[in-house]
């Protein structure tokens, strides 16, 4: 199966499957000497695991990561990261039927085209649980960007109408309401409209932010590279993404260059800006400001009405689907967007490091 790593200087494979034994992932390219610990990957494994409440799917996993190689006495040793999670709270039982059919939204259709063949247990390799692997990765990711005085900063932006009051931003909401919402009063609304919705055997979409506060000027590279396409690639390769946007985003295409050029001024010496509608780049390349991107979210697909579809042999049918499923996947993919952000940066910081003879001599001539 192609198209499981990725990176270029800071490399990440993930591995396994929704009903398998175990799922994890593989960095390379992590320096030497950073501090790390299983407890360190355990804290943004906790954001995304399952069964924490009741906007969630009641399938139970620990998720408890195991460090299988590159640490030593508390610190990365250069040589590659091995994390595995254990699966422990399988019930493949719950999809033996679908088997013979393929679910309305979902990837069965497509790996049966493209494979001849496909684990039909909970999605295999398409389930949301293959981002267990993103997400430990991603806690390395933001360890690196935090000694660098880089933050990277997912919440839930929306939940179906209900949106935000970015005026009441909330950093501890994000981790403290089941929504990630950073606006505690948006999430009351935005909860009982998902109970509402789980009532009518019904799911939501939704919108998930980013920003990334302290980014340094001049990352990126200005043509293939650019820093919002690479932002862009790895926030859509998500499961459920459906569309990306940087800083003003849509309403880019409805502006004037007079009111959509952001300003430079200089303040102690420092580049900065009146305004972010570039949403922290310029020619894909950081400016330095906040990097702002959106991602918005489809339905969680596997809901209990009935639907129409086809089975394997592409006959008409009807089905009503079982299992254990999220009402909302949002805000469980807010710390995978987190982690996509922060490996894609720090991929990108690495690159860079050889795009200037002065900074090369700086540093092997001490």
């Amino acid at each position: 199966m192609a198209g499981s790593t990725f990176g270029k200087h800071f490399t990440v494979t993930t591995w396994g499957e929704s009903h398998g034994p175990a799922l994890g992932a593989v960095v390379d390219g992590c320096p030497a000497g950073l501090p790390l610990c299983e407890e360190d990957i355990q804290i943004y494994l906790d954001r995304r695991k399952p069964g924490q409440n009741a906007l969630s799917t009641p399938r139970k996993e620990d998720d408890k990561v195991r460090i299988l190689s590159g640490v030593f006495d508390g610190k990365t040793t250069g040589t590659p990261i091995s994390m595995m999670v254990e699966n422990t709270s399988q019930r493949s039982a719950d999809y033996s039927e679908i088997a013979s059919y393929y679910r309305p939204g979902h990837a069965d259709y497509t790996f049966d085209a493209k494979y001849g063949f496909r684990d039909y247990r909970g999605g295999g390799r398409s389930s949301g649980r293959e981002t267990i692997g993103r997400v430990a990765a991603g806690a390395i990711a933001c360890k690196i960007l935090k000694e660098l005085g880089i933050t990277v900063t997912a919440y839930t932006r929306s939940i179906g109408p209900i949106e935000v009051d970015m005026t009441k931003f909330d950093r501890e909401a994000i981790r403290n309401t089941p929504t990630c919402m950073p606006d505690r009063e948006a999430s009351a609304k935005a909860e009982e409209y998902l109970m509402k919705t789980r009532e009518n055997l019904d799911s939501s979409g939704g919108v998930m932010e980013c920003m990334v506060n302290g980014m340094t000027a001049g990352i990126g590279e200005p043509v293939f590279d650019k820093l919002d396409a690479c932002l862009s690639k790895a926030v859509m390769s998500i499961g459920a993404v459906k569309a990306v946007s940087i800083g003003d985003g849509l309403h880019a295409g409805t502006a004037t260059g007079s009111n959509f050029n952001d300003a430079f001024y200089t303040e102690d010496d420092k580049v900065c800006k009146k305004t972010n509608h570039a949403g922290g780049i310029l020619g894909g390349i950081s400016d330095g400001s906040d990097i702002l991107i959106r991602a918005h979210v489809k339905p969680t697909p596997s809901i209990f009405q009935q639907q129409d579809t086809i089975n394997r042999d592409h006959e008409n049918i009807s089905v009503q689907i079982k299992g254990r499923h999220d009402p909302i996947i949002v805000p469980r993919a807010v710390v995978v967007m987190e982690s996509m952000v922060a490996m894609t940066l720090v991929d990108l910081l690495f690159e860079n490091m050889h795009s200037r003879m002065d900074r090369l001599t700086d540093f092997y001539q001490k």
